[in-house]
C-alpha cells in the first residue's frame, strides 16, 4: 500500500525550494550540488531527492513557482491601476526573493528546452503586461521600434532594486516604485 502524503508536504518543499534557491544563487547553480542544497536546508539528501529527482527539477520548481507567483500578481493589478500599480506590484512581489530572481537571470538557460519554455512563455507574458501598460500610458508607443526597449529598461530598472536596496535605509519599495514611474512617465512624454 503506497505511503500518503504528509501533512506537511507543502510546507516541507517550500522551505527545500526557498533554501536550495539561497544557495543555488550563493555558490553559482552550475557549482552547486544537491548535497549542498540539503545541508543549507538543514535536511538530508535524501528528503530532496524525496521531492526532486535531480537538480535540474528542483531549478525548475523554483523558478516555476517564481514567475507563476510574479505573473498572477500582475494578472491582479487592473489595466486601468495603471503603470505606477503595476510597477508596485512587481517590485513588491519581489521582495523576498532575490536568490529566485538572480536564478532566473543567472541559471533558467542551463534547463533544457523543453523545460525552459513554460518559463519563458511566462517570462513573455510578464513582458507584454508591462508593455501594454505603457502603451496605455504612451500610445505612440504602440507598434513603435522603441516598445521593446523601453519595456526592458523598466524591467532593468525594478530588476536592480535587489542588488543595492537594504531594508530600513533609503528609499522603501513604494518609494523606489513611484521614482521609477514616475523617471518612466517622464521619459516617454518625449515620443
Amino acid at each position: 500500500m503506497p505511503r500518503g502524503i504528509a501533512r506537511d508536504h507543502d510546507q516541507k518543499r517550500e522551505a527545500i525550494r526557498k533554501g536550495a534557491a539561497e544557495y543555488f544563487a550563493a555558490h553559482g547553480f552550475d557549482r552547486a550540488s544537491m548535497t549542498g542544497a540539503a545541508r543549507h536546508c538543514g535536511v538530508s539528501k535524501a528528503l530532496i531527492y524525496h521531492y526532486y529527482d535531480s537538480k535540474e527539477a528542483l531549478l525548475d520548481d523554483i523558478l516555476g513557482t517564481h514567475l507563476t507567483s510574479l505573473v498572477e500578481t500582475a494578472r491582479a493589478v487592473k489595466p486601468e491601476a495603471g503603470l505606477g500599480a503595476l510597477v508596485c506590484a512587481v517590485l513588491e512581489e519581489y521582495e523576498d526573493a532575490d536568490a529566485e530572481h538572480k536564478l532566473q537571470l543567472d541559471a533558467l538557460a542551463v534547463l533544457p528546452p523543453d523545460q525552459q519554455a513554460p518559463l519563458v512563455a511566462l517570462q513573455r507574458e510578464l513582458v507584454d503586461m508591462m508593455s501594454n501598460a505603457l502603451v496605455r500610458e504612451a500610445p505612440v508607443l504602440a507598434g513603435s521600434e522603441k516598445l521593446r526597449p523601453v519595456t526592458m529598461s523598466v524591467f532593468g530598472i525594478l530588476n536592480w532594486f535587489y542588488m543595492w536596496h537594504r531594508p530600513g535605509k533609503g528609499l522603501t519599495r513604494q518609494e523606489y516604485a513611484r521614482l521609477a514611474t514616475d523617471m518612466v512617465l517622464n521619459g516617454i512624454k518625449a515620443f
